[in-house]
């Protein structure tokens, strides 16, 4: 018989959602995370937007779980005190040649499940929005903003009042398939003066995010043959002067780009008000690390994109702000849909579920994978 019925590797908005919905469902659950705080590595670094789920094709894991994810995540973060506001979204056209995109991403998250969009005419856009220049907009009005660390953080908190182990500081070492399940290795910071321990688990969730790849390699999946090498690539913001606070209460998005790369650079508000724009796609080379730098020569692009909408700003108004790291596929190639990877391993790797190239709508998505794990485990 195993030690515990569920580990999850990684603590970021996901492992935290998975650890409290299987503490909960009364499975024995451990939660490990490399980092001294939960929610403090990709979650905490980035828009902190919960997505409708209207630019991803129907049926895809990412359409599935965003649409399914903020309708839990909503519901959550109101029975515990999350901040969670929905303030909504525009994806702006600026030129007519743009609008044939906006009616074509209705379509699809009419298809997708999308509640309440909308499409709107300019002059509806300058009632709303007399800053913002559109010659038309899709209206996302259930699109949000969430306090991404207070969620993982307070899914944590649940994980624990219903006996979950958390344990931060902690790194998975090792992990070897045994008869019950799992034989997970954890090691302690070095010169932290812990000692490390073993456990076996009859399942092992990998949440690990950045480093999923590395986890799923771990438990001996051939993650180059399987496609799920990730290729980090970097997401900045540049902020915008707090002179123009208050002049736009939405988030605004351009038509997102032909390559898929992202959806653009867009007019970010965090749940203060203020504003920034971001992210931008920055490719890292491999063995750079998490470096967490934002290069300040990116102030031109980021200008030109936003004052294709925002025609008050100013190049002085741009300051470099904070950036993320995406665990995007090596895979992933321009003008191609990559899909998040949710897999329950069967044969040599039974009880091992992988969630790799969790990046956007990851945060969305978190309460619904959580969801599918744990309906995987009680199967």
């Amino acid at each position: 018989m195993a030690d515990v019925d569920i580990t999850v590797v990684g603590g970021g908005v996901v492992g935290c959602a998975a650890a409290a919905r299987a503490a909960t469902a009364g499975l024995s659950t451990v939660l490990i995370e490399r980092d001294r705080l939960l929610g403090a590595g990709t979650t905490s670094r980035n828009s902190e937007v919960v997505h409708g789920g209207m630019y991803y094709p129907t049926g895809s894991h990412k359409a599935r779980f965003c649409v399914e994810g903020r309708r839990l995540l909503k519901e959550f973060c109101e029975l515990h005190d999350v901040r969670y506001r929905e303030c909504g979204k525009l994806i702006v056209a600026v030129s007519a040649d743009e609008v044939a995109e906006l009616e074509r991403l209705q379509v699809l998250g009419a298809a997708n499940g999308v509640e309440d969009l909308e499409m709107l005419d300019g002059d509806a856009v300058t009632t709303l929005e007399p800053e913002v220049r559109a010659v038309a907009a899709l209206w996302s009005r259930r699109t949000a903003l969430v306090d991404a660390e207070g969620a993982a953080r307070a899914f944590g908190l649940q994980a624990r009042h219903a006996d979950a182990q958390i344990m931060t500081g902690a790194e998975v070492t090792r992990l070897e398939r045994v008869d019950v399940g799992w034989r997970v290795t954890v090691d302690p910071p070095a010169g932290s003066g812990r000692e490390g321990w073993t456990h076996t688990s009859r399942w092992v969730v990998n949440a690990a995010g950045l480093h999923c790849d590395r986890i799923a390699a771990m438990a001996g999946i051939d993650v180059d043959a399987r496609g799920w090498r990730l290729q980090w690539s970097k997401g900045n913001y540049f902020a915008i002067s707090p002179r123009h606070d208050g002049r736009v209460g939405r988030l605004v998005y351009p038509v997102p780009p032909r390559d898929g790369s992202s959806l653009g650079v867009h007019l970010c508000l965090d749940l203060a008000g203020r504003m920034r724009l971001g992210p931008d796609v920055e490719p890292m080379d491999g063995g750079v690390g998490e470096d967490y730098s934002v290069d300040p020569d990116r102030q031109e692009a980021f200008f030109a994109g936003g004052r294709r909408f925002l025609p008050f700003l100013e190049m002085d108004d741009l300051s470099p702000d904070m950036c993320g790291l995406r665990p995007r596929l090596k895979s992933w190639r321009p003008g191609q849909f990559t899909d998040f990877v949710v897999q329950r391993e069967v044969g040599d790797f039974e009880g091992l579920v992988n969630l790799v190239g969790i990046e956007s709508p990851g945060l969305t998505s978190a309460p619904a994978l959580a969801r599918q794990v744990v309906e995987w485990v009680q199967e």
